[in-house]
């Protein structure tokens, strides 16, 4: 019996991907405790895992699901607010692994301060990247503009600062970079194909593309017309109501059935009443709908893409943060969908009819699927994890 420790934000889109391979671990009779933040804890629990939670040591700047936005938006915030985690943390940790004496530490990508404590103590560390895996060949793909990088260049002098006060308290950390990077001498799950991700071939064999974590369906969702749409702007950034009323008035009275998915942030009520052909909840079973659908206008996050192309669903692609930009580049480069450019009305509709007038894009999604369909999946992203736990013995 192996004893593993993960740590991750309080983001569903990094929790989910990980939830499975929980699952599998414990079922191979290993224990696992996951430290992660209250709003996760029913799932964390489900998975078997013992749930360890954060929020009351992180007393200055509490991380919430809204938070996993800002983080990676904004450069300096993301370096104050993961350093102040791990320092408010590293009493506590610290002390909990010297108790607990775990074979591995499993880090999402983001919970920098799991990979910190790792550092500090000698702990064997897998990461776990639930977007793709960046190195100087695949961060092409993320089309930076000339204002990001200036916000970056002003970021650095705080960086350096908060860098500081992590080697006062005995982290073994030079730069940011030491702790936010992928570099292939970190042993790293991805839960993606190697198709999918872009110039898997550049990295080295300490990763492992495991595939897409899908869960099965929950609920069952009708089919009621030939042509299914499925709309969601993810769990984060769903307060849209313009850009769902626009979809409103482009879908209304087609001969589509579609569902729309709005988050806890809108008001149902507030869009009186529906066309007949149009559904709108606050939340829905999305791999149920997903096994439905024909099309997904999406966000691109890393998560909803994954499912999408899992059940080959061609996507109308609208991205709001530099990470969904990436995903969404991906997916156009691998002719799977269509990036909108302006999200107004007529953009939207002829977006989906292109998809369904051209049958490329179903073609390419359904490739993309069989690729996620190889992969190991959670059985791998275990076995990965057991391999690092056996050859630090």
């Amino acid at each position: 019996m192996r004893k593993i420790v993960f740590f991750c934000i309080p983001a569903h889109g990094h929790t989910n991907p990980t939830l499975g391979v929980v699952q599998e671990l414990v079922s191979r009779g290993h224990q696992v405790w996951y430290y992660s933040y209250h709003a996760m804890r029913d799932k964390i629990e489900s998975a078997g895992a013992t749930f360890v939670p954060c929020d009351d040591y992180d007393m200055e700047q509490r991380l919430l699901p809204k938070d996993a936005a800002r983080v990676g938006k904004d450069l300096a915030f993301s370096a104050k607010i993961l350093v102040e985690t791990t320092l408010a943390l590293d009493d506590k940790v610290c002390a909990d692994m010297e108790r607990l004496k775990p074979d591995c530490i499993v880090a999402d990508s983001m919970a920098v301060w799991g990979k910190a404590v790792a550092l500090k103590l000698g702990i064997p560390f897998v990461s776990s990247t639930t977007t793709f895996a960046f190195n100087q060949y695949s961060a092409r793909i993320m089309k930076r503009g000339v204002g990001e990088l200036f916000k970056m260049a002003f970021s650095m002098p705080k960086i350096t600062k908060q860098i500081k006060r992590l080697q006062r308290r005995g982290y073994p950390v030079k730069s940011i970079l030491d702790i936010i990077q992928n570099d292939n001498n970190t042993h790293t799950v991805v839960y993606t194909s190697p198709q999918f991700q872009p110039c898997s071939e550049t990295f080295s064999d300490k990763y492992a593309f495991v595939g897409p974590s899908i869960r099965p369906a929950a609920d069952r969702i009708e089919k009621k017309k030939d042509k299914l749409i499925y709309i969601s702007m993810g769990t984060v950034n769903n307060d849209m109501m313009p850009l769902y009323k626009r979809c409103l008035s482009a879908l209304a009275d087609t001969d589509y059935q579609v569902i729309m998915s709005v988050g806890d942030f809108v008001s149902i009520e507030a869009f009186g009443e529906l066309p007949e052909n149009i559904s709108v909840f606050s939340q829905v079973d999305q791999i149920a709908v997903l096994q439905q659908a024909d099309v997904f206008v999406s966000h691109c996050g890393m998560n909803s893409v994954s499912e999408s192309l899992f059940f080959g669903v061609p996507l109308v692609m609208l991205p709001q943060t530099a990470e969904q930009r990436g995903v969404a580049e991906r997916v156009y480069q691998l002719g799977a969908g269509i990036k909108l450019i302006k999200a107004d009305r007529s953009s939207i509709k002829n977006a989906i009819e292109e998809i369904f007038a051209d049958g490329a894009y179903k073609q390419k999604a359904a490739e993309i699927s069989v690729g996620f369909r190889h992969c190991p999946g959670a059985k791998g992203a275990a076995d990965k994890i057991m391999q690092v736990c056996e050859s630090a013995v």
